[in-house]
């Protein structure tokens, strides 16, 4: 069977809402991210990204969270000078925020919602893509009071943990065999430490 793929059509180069965003549809299937208002197209994830985002929701699962708390290509609207709109590789949910979007005709926690409890990055090649991920998504998600936000970064072999404390967020960086330290897990009933390593799948 040939499957054909659609490419995204130009992308509209003026400023969108929030709501021209949401009604946006170029006949293909391809994703896109809002930031400050511009379009922005997001390549299919290559297979490493993937495989860390399927490693962690295994993880989480086996910790006891619910399903319907973790969320994989869900949106996520932050502050920006304009609308803005991620779209994180995962996020583990409040109880409150999975009843917010309960029945939801689409999956995006809208401004007026609470925020997630932990959302994660897994860095792509490129220097607009560290970039986006260290930089500007940090501010983002300090601004929007989500209480963990874990960087992932396979090329530099590193996963940094920001945790929010009282409205800024404090950085650890872990390498290697060490174990992450994080109040979520510990609070979700971790026994052993999650390693970078196991993370990676490497070694």
């Amino acid at each position: 069977m040939i499957t054909t793929i659609q490419l995204p059509q130009e992308i509209p180069s003026k400023e969108m809402s929030l709501q021209e965003f949401l009604n946006y549809d170029d006949g293909s299937d391809s994703r896109y991210e809002l930031e400050d208002g511009k379009l922005l197209y997001m390549p299919s994830e290559s297979d490493i990204n993937q495989r860390i985002a399927m490693f962690l929701l295994a993880y989480f699962l086996q910790l006891g969270l619910p399903f319907y708390r973790l969320r994989i290509g869900a949106e996520l609207a932050v502050m920006g000078s304009r609308a803005t709109v991620r779209l994180p590789d995962l996020m583990v949910l409040t109880e409150e925020l999975a009843q917010a979007l309960s029945g939801a005709s689409r999956s995006m926690i809208s401004l007026e919602m609470p925020p997630p409890e932990l959302v994660v990055e897994v860095v792509s090649p490129g220097r607009e893509n560290e970039e986006r991920d260290y930089r500007y998504k940090r501010a983002q998600y300090q601004a929007r009071g989500i209480r963990e936000y874990w960087i992932i970064d396979p090329m530099q072999e590193q996963i940094t943990v920001l945790r929010l404390v009282r409205g800024l967020y404090e950085e650890a960086i872990f390498r290697g065999e060490e174990g992450m330290v994080s109040e979520l897990l510990t609070e979700w009933g971790q026994r052993e430490p999650l390693t970078v390593a196991q993370v990676l799948q490497v070694g």
